[in-house]
């Protein structure tokens, strides 16, 4: 669904500059500093209006978390939650990121997260998925050693494709469901705002974890 132009939204998105990284790129491999601390650093790429990563954020205080959305409408609802709650272990950058490496250090990240992204159900644009092959290979690249990509979504082919395109590239898969919630698996305990939509009408939710080897 597309969404309706929020009036004066970048101006809006600016006042919360103590959470939005203006120039993520200058970023890559001194986020440990403005963190401040040497605790694990987590991101989501999609975050929509970002309750899966901010009930993380306040569940972990001892994890960092970079929330990253790059619809402007969407990522201002997600700001105006994490300035209410007050959260202070995640940013978030106003970005689409079609290449990690541009962004993150080699071995930067501890995790990273892929909630419902865009399944681009034709062919010929495979290439734009999350989770093809060209961009697991950033993502091995700024993972740690045993770091994780967990993956959620409700569209069967593109799992499917996921998990191949993980297999190929050497990843080791650590958990995986083809409905996520008849589970007992930790994932199905924070959702995002598309999943719980998606429970409601009972749709069966994919997910699976693999680990970067």
């Amino acid at each position: 669904m597309r969404q309706r132009k929020v009036k004066n939204e970048e101006e809006r998105i600016s006042e919360y500059h103590e959470y939005l990284i203006e120039e993520p790129k200058a970023m890559k491999g001194k986020w440990r500093e403005l963190f401040q601390n040497d605790h694990g650093i987590y991101a989501e790429f999609g975050c929509g209006k970002g309750k899966f990563i901010m009930t993380l954020a306040e569940q972990n205080p001892d994890r960092n978390y970079i929330a990253v959305e790059g619809r402007g409408s969407i990522i201002l609802r997600a700001l105006e939650k994490a300035a209410q709650e007050g959260l202070t272990n995640i940013v978030f950058l106003k970005e689409y990121i079609r290449d990690a490496c541009e962004y993150f250090e080699e071995d930067e990240l501890s995790g990273i997260y892929l909630n419902f992204s865009d399944p681009w159900p034709k062919d010929r644009h495979a290439k734009r998925r999350l989770t093809h092959g060209r961009y697991l290979e950033g993502y091995r690249q700024i993972l740690k050693e045993g770091g994780c990509v967990e993956f959620k979504t409700d569209n069967d082919d593109m799992f499917d494709f996921a998990l191949h395109e993980f297999a190929e590239s050497g990843m080791t898969l650590l958990e995986s469901t083809a409905d996520l919630h008849s589970t007992d698996l930790a994932a199905r305990l924070t959702t995002t705002e598309y999943e719980d939509k998606f429970r409601v009408v009972g749709k069966k939710i994919n997910y699976c974890k693999v680990q970067v080897k």
